[in-house]
C-alpha cells in the first residue's frame, strides 16, 4: 500500500520591506534641501533595503535628482540625515562614501580607451596593476564589452558608451550604485533591452541600485519598489503593481499609466461594496474597494482603460458601471488599440482592447455607438 505524501503549501515570499525585523540598508531621515526659498526636497523619509533596485520616479523638477545627489554626497541636506549600512553619511564627502554614480551624459574621457576609462577610478586609488587588470576584465565580461577594450569613446555606439559608464561605476564595487537617468539618450528598442540587462546585472551582483527616472515604464520594469515624487515630497511608495493597481491619489493615478478619472459623490457602503454617484455620467458606480467617506462627500473614481470592456451591445446589467457613447477616435498601437469614446454629454472615456487578430476590418470602428462597462473590482476610489 502506497502512502500519499503530504502536499507542502507554497509560502508567499516575504520581501525585506514586508519584514518588520529587517534593517534598511539606506535610510533617508527627514531630509530637506532648500535653494534660497525653494524646497527642492521637503522632509523626505525613505528606507531602501539591501539588494533592492529602487526607483525614484516623478516629473521634472520634483526633487528626485536632488535627492540622488544628496545620497551621493554631491549636495548637503539643509536638514536631516543619510545613513548607509548603519553609518551616518550626512557629513561624509562623496569620495569617501561607499557609493558610485552613473550619469545620463556618461562623462567618459574622450582621449582614453575603454579599458582606461573603466580603470580610471582604480588607478586613482593606486591599486596594484594586476588587481586593476583583473577587475576591469571582470566587468568587461559582465557588460559584454569584450573586443572593444582598446577603442576610444568616439568609436562606440550610444549603447556601448552606456555600458562603459556602467562598467566604470561597477568596477569600484560600491555598496550602492546610483543611476541618474542612465538610459535617457538611448532609442526605445535599445533602452528596453538595456533595462532588462541592468536588472540581470543587479540581480547577479546582489548590489543595491537606486535609479532616478521620469519614465514610468522604465521605473516599473527595473524597480522592485518605487517612490513617486511630487514637489519635493513623496506621494507614494510601493511595488510597481501596488502603485499601478492602488494609486493613493489622483496625481499618482494620472502619472503612472493611463487612467479614466470620474467625478463622483459617496452614496452608500455595505460591507466591501461601495456605491458612489457619478452625476456627469448619470450613473451609479459600484466598487469593491471602499474608502471611508461621508454622505455626499466628493470623490474620484479611477478606472484603467484596459479594465473597461467595449461592445456594440449593452451588457446584461446596465444599472451601474456602464455608459453609452460614440467612438470618436482610435489609436492603433500594434498590440493594442485605444478607443476614445465620446459620451452624449461631451465627456470622453478610453478603453483599451488587445489586438488578438489581424485587423482587416474592425469589429468596432469610428462613429459606432458602443457601451463601456467595468466590474466592481476594476475601479479605485480616491479622495484627493
Amino acid at each position: 500500500m502506497t502512502t500519499a505524501r503530504p502536499v507542502r503549501e507554497a509560502r508567499p515570499r516575504i520581501e525585506p520591506w514586508q519584514d518588520p525585523d529587517a534593517v534598511p540598508f539606506v535610510r533617508i531621515q527627514g531630509v530637506t534641501k532648500t535653494f534660497g526659498e525653494v524646497y527642492a526636497v521637503d522632509n523626505v523619509t525613505l528606507d531602501i533595503f539591501k539588494g533592492e533596485f529602487f526607483a525614484l520616479l516623478g516629473p521634472s523638477g520634483c526633487g528626485k535628482s536632488t535627492l540622488l545627489r544628496i545620497l551621493a554626497g554631491l549636495e548637503r541636506p539643509t536638514s536631516g540625515r543619510v545613513l548607509i549600512d548603519g553609518q551616518d553619511m550626512t557629513d561624509v564627502p562623496p569620495w569617501r562614501r561607499p557609493v558610485n554614480m552613473m550619469f545620463q551624459s556618461y562623462a567618459l574621457f574622450p582621449h582614453l580607451s575603454v579599458r582606461k576609462n573603466i580603470a580610471f577610478g582604480l588607478e586613482q586609488e593606486r591599486l596594484p596593476r594586476a588587481e586593476i587588470a583583473e577587475r576591469v576584465a571582470e566587468v568587461v565580461r559582465l557588460v559584454h564589452l569584450e573586443g572593444l577594450e582598446d577603442r576610444k569613446p568616439d568609436q562606440l555606439s550610444g549603447g556601448q558608451k552606456q555600458r562603459v559608464a556602467l562598467a566604470r561605476a561597477l568596477v569600484k564595487r560600491p555598496k550602492v550604485l546610483l543611476l541618474d537617468e542612465p538610459l535617457g539618450a538611448l532609442d526605445k528598442k535599445l533602452r528596453d533591452q538595456t533595462q532588462l540587462e541592468l536588472v540581470n546585472i543587479q540581480d547577479r551582483l546582489g548590489l543595491t541600485f537606486v535609479i532616478v527616472t521620469h519614465d514610468q515604464e522604465e521605473a516599473m520594469t527595473v524597480g522592485s519598489r518605487m517612490a513617486i515624487m511630487r514637489e519635493g515630497q513623496i506621494a507614494q511608495i510601493g511595488t510597481p503593481s501596488e502603485i499601478y493597481e492602488y494609486p493613493a491619489s489622483r496625481f499618482v493615478a494620472e502619472f503612472v499609466g493611463e487612467v479614466n478619472l470620474i467625478e463622483a459623490r459617496f452614496a452608500s457602503v455595505n460591507g466591501t461594496t461601495m456605491r458612489v454617484r457619478a452625476p456627469a455620467l448619470g450613473i451609479e458606480i459600484v466598487t469593491d474597494r471602499p474608502v471611508p467617506a461621508l454622505p455626499g462627500e466628493p470623490l474620484w473614481v479611477a478606472v484603467r482603460p484596459e479594465k473597461m470592456s467595449i461592445a456594440k451591445t449593452p451588457p446584461a446589467e446596465t444599472g451601474y458601471n456602464c455608459v453609452e457613447g460614440e467612438v470618436f477616435d482610435i489609436e492603433y498601437l500594434g498590440d493594442v488599440s485605444v478607443y476614445h469614446v465620446r459620451l452624449d454629454n461631451g465627456l470622453f472615456l478610453r478603453a483599451t482592447e488587445a489586438n488578438k487578430l489581424r485587423l482587416i476590418e474592425r469589429p468596432i470602428t469610428w462613429e459606432d455607438r458602443v457601451w463601456l462597462s467595468w466590474g466592481p473590482d476594476a475601479s479605485v476610489v480616491l479622495k484627493t
